[in-house]
């Protein structure tokens, strides 16, 4: 019988992807995955550390594991707390047999071995060595209508509250000609759309342009976006942006190509001058709106969405207030708020972290009251409107009702069959929910 191997993700989208490729690894190296932890000869945990609460998350979940099973699995912990803790997972949590890096995910069949051959305390933190793939088996995607394709891993930009370029490390492009050829076998396999991921798109440099448009002065990501556009793939969507890398001609070329969706990720996480900075973002207030500019004065309708932090080290009422008045000046369709969270070795943490937990709840209830006015003003406007759906499967609320994405990359549920499963409907906008529209299908 195969050894039976669950895997639980927590965290982003290149998680997600992480875990598609391992799986598609583990499969070809004759091991079965199941969704079942209580059946697992091995469990592994592929980890998010972007914020505190989800490390420990992680931590609970590893103590209840050997109980959650009915045998005594191989015990694994895979993403960023594995890259960033290193071997002290192994103090912190004993029961832990494998340590599995952000760039070790295609050598986790060989870790096994390792410890069912009787090594203790595998470790493995090492660089993705040249010519691993990075193709994902349709059986392992998440969706079989929706992709994932990363385009670029890692992050330069060092921002002072982030620990993602400790646990991803330094940007590293894949070949256009790669990404271009995926997304053709992926049109092939009947895919609708896929979403180009990374933790900063925008900052897409690959070691050279071979296979892109050569037009002087375009940026690379515009040029693999024009690139992927001409696959003819249905949908494209990508995430996320870095704003001072967020350049004009991506506007233009989602202009020229209806098949580039109509969403753009741009986080801007504070709108002080003086917070930025201290945050380290390389932009100013005045840089983001300018870019928000561009995006609101397209041909077409484009809607934003952002991240934003309340509470860093130092921030004061005034600062708050910027804040406050950057989100009314640049009425956001969606928004992540989040409480500042020290995060180890980054240099926020040597910070006083000095404004009060009350404080931060306070100020994420006043910035989640103003913005749920906005996106509600924002949702009513699509009442009466026809928008493309992908159909992705069952509302969670209602088994009749079917749930999708609009191009604008809103969830839409309307009524209708099962049949319409993976394909994409015109539906007209009848009612406007707090964070998702609902409409009756055209046709």
């Amino acid at each position: 019988m195969k050894t039976q191997v669950y895997i639980e993700t927590f965290g982003c989208q290149m998680n997600v992807a992480d875990t598609e490729r391992a799986t598609t690894s583990l499969r070809k190296a004759g091991y079965d995955l199941t969704t079942s932890v209580e059946d697992a000869d091995v469990v592994l945990l592929n980890t998010c550390s972007v914020r505190e609460r989800a490390e420990r998350k992680v931590f609970n979940r590893i103590s209840d594991l050997r109980h959650a099973s009915r045998k005594r699995p191989l015990i694994g912990v895979m993403g960023c707390v594995a890259q960033l803790e290193g071997d002290g997972i192994f103090d912190k949590a004993p029961e832990v047999d494998m340590i599995i890096g952000t760039r070790a995910t295609d050598r986790i069949p060989a870790m096994i071995e390792r410890v069912r051959g009787g090594e203790a305390a595998v470790i493995d933190l090492e660089e993705r060595a040249d010519g691993e793939f990075w193709d994902v088996s349709p059986v392992e995607r998440h969706s079989p209508y929706v992709a994932f394709v990363p385009i670029i891993e890692g992050c330069n930009k060092f921002c002072s509250f982030c620990i993602v370029p400790y646990s991803r490390g330094r940007e590293k492009s894949r070949s256009a000609e790669e990404i271009v050829a995926e997304v053709k076998r992926l049109r092939g396999l009947g895919y609708k759309e896929v979403h180009l991921i990374g933790q900063n798109v925008n900052s897409y440099r690959p070691r050279s342009l071979a296979g892109l448009d050569q037009t002087p002065g375009a940026t690379p990501f515009c040029r693999l976006l024009r690139a992927v556009a001409e696959t003819g793939m249905e949908r494209i969507k990508f995430t996320t942006s870095f704003p001072r890398d967020f350049h004009p001609d991506i506007v233009a070329a989602i202009e020229e190509y209806p098949n580039l969706c109509d969403w753009v990720h741009l986080p801007v996480q504070s709108g002080s001058n003086r917070v930025l900075k201290a945050m380290r973002r390389g932009h100013t207030r005045d840089d983001y709106l300018r870019r928000v500019d561009a995006i609101k004065k397209s041909k077409r309708r484009l809607s934003l969405t952002s991240d934003l932090i309340v509470g860093f080290p130092g921030e004061t009422e005034a600062d708050f207030q910027n804040t406050m008045s950057l989100v009314e000046q640049c009425e956001y369709d969606g928004l992540y708020i989040f409480k500042y969270s020290k995060r180890p070795a980054t240099p926020a943490a040597r910070l006083p972290d000095d404004v009060p937990e009350s404080l931060k709840k306070t100020r994420f209830l006043e910035l989640e009251s103003r913005q749920r006015q906005i996106q509600g003003n924002i949702y009513e406007s699509y009442v009466g409107q026809t928008v493309s759906v992908l159909v992705e499967g069952e509302s969670a609320r209602s088994t009749d009702d079917l749930t999708g994405h609009s191009t604008c990359h809103k969830v839409v549920n309307f009524y209708g069959g099962s049949t319409l499963k993976g394909e994409i409907a015109q539906v007209r906008i009848t009612k406007a929910k707090s964070n998702s529209l609902y409409g009756e299908r055209l046709g």
